[in-house]
């Protein structure tokens, strides 16, 4: 029996490639010797080889083992024991087998594969058909997503009923026993959302700004009374801690951060005009010489 070749040779990687480098060089290895697309003599046993080689090295724990132990740290009959990647039984872990109930096995991780038969076979794999779950988009309110909502509606002629947590965002998943809901959420015009901190602007004139005041501001559970501190500059940002969006199944919130805009009037009448001519003349300051 021949020896067993170097996976990193196999892929054409360096020993101290990155986790990146070696899923790209698998994938344009992968395509090139599978069978449908190579016709030549052996590109059955190349195909296997790429792959045996990609679940050794795309795994963290059999990649140490063969770079301590070689081949034989999956060879049964090594004597390694229980510290063998593939433990008894099933030397090396290698099984080619697509199973809907017992998740991924073989190729690194079917998902690895399947990018390849989506690319070749337009998502058909040549293993047979893959198991997709079901999944639905979901358009809610952004005061939904911010609070959570219990939704009813029909799939394949059942009424389904599904809570929606606090804290979704656009695009976000969530998977169900036999079908997934991807979250569609609307736009606020009154928050902006980064993440789970919401902004929004206030405008305060130049009076507040220089003397301080207390304004009040809305947040996605209502209205709060907010300080503004003398001296407050254009564009500064007061922050409301915990006033936020809710961090998925969990207590813990983001902030709410406002943005201050400071209004300037565009007429003033004689007695502003005097005032403001007084404060310009008392804030110069006067030296002698």
């Amino acid at each position: 029996m021949s020896a067993k070749k170097d996976p990193y040779e196999i892929l054409g990687v360096s020993k101290n490639a990155s986790d990146d480098d070696i899923k790209k060089a698998y994938r344009a290895k992968a395509r090139k010797s599978h069978p449908d697309v190579d016709k030549t003599a052996g590109a059955e046993s190349r195909f296997k080889e790429v792959n045996e080689a990609y679940q050794i090295l795309s795994d963290k724990d059999k990649r140490a083992a063969y770079d301590q132990y070689g081949h034989s740290a999956f060879d049964q009959n090594a004597g390694f024991g229980g510290g063998r990647p593939g433990g008894a039984g099933n030397p090396g872990g290698f099984n080619y087998q697509w199973s809907s109930t017992q998740g991924n096995q073989g190729f690194g991780g079917f998902e690895d594969a399947f990018d390849i038969f989506d690319m070749m076979f337009g998502g058909q794999s040549p293993f047979g058909s893959r198991q997709r779950t079901p999944q639905y988009g979901l358009h809610i309110s952004f005061d939904e997503a911010v609070h959570g909502v219990t939704k009813e509606f029909e799939i394949n002629g059942k009424r389904q009923k599904v809570k929606i947590p606090a804290g979704v965002d656009d695009g976000t998943t969530i998977r169900f026993k036999d079908f997934a809901i991807i979250c569609q959420v609307s736009a606020s015009s009154k928050f902006a959302r980064r993440g789970h901190d919401i902004y929004t602007e206030a405008k305060i004139d130049f009076t507040q700004a220089a003397l301080g005041d207390v304004i009040e501001v809305e947040t996605i559970d209502g209205i709060v009374k907010v300080k503004v501190p003398a001296g407050t500059q254009p564009d500064s940002k007061i922050r409301l801690a915990g006033k936020g969006v809710t961090k998925i199944n969990t207590k813990t919130k983001g902030d709410h951060y406002i943005i201050i805009t400071i209004t300037v009037p565009k007429t003033l009448n004689s007695k502003q005009k005097e005032l403001l001519k007084e404060f310009q003349e008392a804030g110069k300051k006067k030296s002698w010489f």
